[in-house]
């Protein structure tokens, strides 16, 4: 076992992520999903409600919020890759075109950084519409801390 290895098997709870290991997850979006974000935010945006506002803007129509978009990202973090115990410590995320009750998003990570002293990970961050139009492009880091197993 050299060095890294065994920096990793004390410093990752699970083991540590690979560079170029990746996840997916997809989901349709609802007019559901826009109500409950509203309800836990506060976000009662017209652009989210009311279509005649929403129309008159370079949107053309309703739009989720980005909450609703990036919440796919926080499952596949939180679920997937790093996996349990893990937490955003910063993103940077730009969001490109907007997603609209009804699409099917996809939700993609990367890793493009793994620290060898801490767990923390670097991720290559992306969400897709069903389309293929892309809605969002950005990067996250986050931090892997053990979870202890209830009994």
């Amino acid at each position: 076992m050299d060095d890294t290895t065994k920096a990793n098997s004390t410093v990752w709870p699970g083991g540590s992520p690979h560079i170029g290991e990746s996840a997916e997850r997809s989901r349709t979006i609802t007019s559901e999903d826009i109500e409950r974000f509203s309800e836990l935010s506060g976000d009662y945006n017209p652009l989210h409600y009311d279509e005649t506002v929403a129309e008159k803007t370079k949107f053309g129509e309703i739009v989720v919020q980005g909450g609703v978009t990036t919440s796919i990202l926080n499952a596949l973090v939180a679920e997937d890759l790093p996996g349990p115990g893990s937490v955003f410590l910063n993103v940077n995320w730009d969001f490109t075109a907007p997603v609209r009750p009804g699409d099917t998003i996809v939700g993609r990570i990367e890793v493009t950084a793994v620290r060898d002293d801490k767990p923390i990970t670097e991720l290559l961050t992306t969400v897709t519409r069903d389309d293929g139009t892309r809605a969002l492009d950005g990067t996250a880091l986050c931090y892997t801390m053990p979870i202890a197993d209830a009994d």
